[in-house]
């Protein structure tokens, strides 16, 4: 029996970009408040957690491309700073 579609439409981009703020604010958390026992530890799960974040970021950016509709608001912050720099160069 195989296991339906994912189903790719705003709603799960929405959640996309929920989970994308999230990444976001672990990896604040990483790098302010944890201890690590050494520098490369915290080099490593800091690493892991972008690789995650970036696999997150490349799905939603192809949904973006595929026309799928978002709500600018629904925007992670991170996302809200590429977006709002594209447009000011776009008008300039």
């Amino acid at each position: 029996m195989q296991k339906p579609a994912k189903v790719q439409d705003k709603y799960y981009l929405k959640s996309l970009h929920e989970e994308i703020d999230l990444y976001d604010r672990k990896l604040a958390h990483l790098a302010k408040y944890e201890v690590f026992a050494s520098d490369a530890e915290r080099d490593t799960a800091i690493g892991k957690m972008e690789t995650k974040r970036a696999t997150l970021a490349r799905t939603a950016q192809k949904l973006v491309q595929d026309g799928i509709e978002f709500q600018p608001s629904e925007l992670p912050r991170s996302l809200r700073v590429q977006a709002d720099s594209t447009e000011h160069a776009n008008i300039a």
